[in-house]
């Protein structure tokens, strides 16, 4: 088992006081531009940084009501190569190259239409980034999921370890009945007809006060949140209020997760997560109401090759109230990760040529049932 939990004067972990989330006099940067990709499955909408020489690809997938804009100061801080001094420590190896990515957003959320079918399942999202990767053809990625992202990248590395390069998650809406605000909100809203009464009830509150409760909830210092992020926030939530999709998107995802947290044995999240190859980095909020970092000892239990790290004084969305540390941690665990993947990936890509694929890698934009 291989749990952190960063104290206050750890490195890189030794900022995550109530500090902003930002270098002091650093202004925010701008949303990253994007597009819609015409997949199989349908369109997607795609949010991309520049691809640096010797750069490696990376797909974020974001959490249950938000979008590819989650991610955008992460993004930034791991497209530029490692600032000098931060790769000092001795014996620390060579610089990890900086990441190319690209984040989508999950059919029905942010700028992606929805899905034809109107299905919102975990996996179909996961067929949605499994298909997007397919489509980049630029496969293995270091794959990094959010909250409800942070399940679907569960499958998706569980299920097409051939795709996966590195898994981090950043408070996984994983398994977890005991108390606590997220599992107990989804069984509520997975009831019929409460879900959409009570999204009415929202919809009589400004788009100023529903995007501050969000903020509320997801951060643990909501002072952290730079003005310009508040601003993209109201703004995202009056573009969604005139959607007539939108209210289907959110609430077909969260019955999704409900009839995930009660899908027994090999079909179950934790299932995929004993099945999952690629060096995982998790990391949980010491303040998250959403998630409880209690289950980061499952975690450590049950994924196989698993660093994970709970950040003090951090909230559910570290990636957004802390990029910098995250990244710092990223950049970590992804230069010392083992490199056992590179050959696994080798022998992926020549099985695959070969026809002689295995189970687990399914076929061409697939996704199959995990075997027990």
């Amino acid at each position: 088992m291989n749990i952190s939990r960063r104290s206050a004067e750890s490195a890189p972990a030794a900022m995550a006081g109530a500090v902003p989330s930002l270098p002091a006099g650093a202004a925010p940067i701008d949303p990253w531009p994007g597009d819609l990709v015409r997949l199989d499955i349908g369109d997607v909408f795609v949010r991309s940084t520049p691809v640096p020489p010797g750069s490696e690809p990376a797909i974020f997938v974001h959490g249950l009501g938000g979008s590819a804009l989650n991610w955008t100061d992460l993004m930034g801080q791991l497209s530029r190569a490692p600032a000098d001094g931060e790769c000092d420590r001795p014996g620390a190896g060579p610089a990890q190259p900086p990441l190319s990515g690209e984040a989508l957003d999950l059919p029905g959320f942010g700028f992606s239409p929805p899905p034809a079918d109107g299905d919102y399942s975990l996996d179909a999202h996961a067929a949605a980034v499994i298909a997007l990767i397919e489509h980049r053809r630029n496969w293995p990625v270091h794959l990094v999921g959010n909250s409800l992202g942070g399940a679907v990248s569960t499958r998706v590395a569980a299920r097409r370890p051939d795709l996966v390069r590195s898994l981090t998650l950043i408070s996984p809406a994983l398994p977890d009945l005991r108390p606590r605000p997220l599992p107990a909100r989804l069984a509520v809203v997975a009831v019929p007809g409460v879900g959409r009464f009570l999204l009415k009830r929202m919809l009589a509150m400004s788009p100023e006060q529903r995007a501050d409760a969000a903020i509320s909830e997801l951060y643990a210092d909501p002072r952290r949140i730079p003005p310009q992020r508040r601003a993209e926030a109201i703004a995202e939530v009056v573009r969604r209020d005139r959607l007539d999709y939108a209210a289907d998107a959110l609430l077909g995802s969260a019955r999704a997760l409900v009839a995930e947290y009660t899908r027994p044995g090999p079909a179950s999240l934790w299932h995929d997560a004993a099945l999952v190859t690629a060096p995982t980095l998790m990391i949980h909020g010491s303040h998250d109401r959403l998630v409880n970092p209690g289950m980061a000892g499952r975690a450590a239990r049950t994924f196989r090759n698993c660093r994970v790290l709970v950040l003090p004084r951090i909230g559910h969305v570290a990636m957004m109230e802390r990029p910098d540390l995250v990244a710092a941690e990223m950049r970590e665990f992804l230069r010392t990760g083992d490199r056992y993947t590179e050959r696994r990936h080798q022998r992926a890509g020549a099985e695959r040529q070969s026809g002689n694929v295995s189970p687990a890698a399914g076929g061409h934009g697939s996704l199959r049932p995990a075997s027990s």
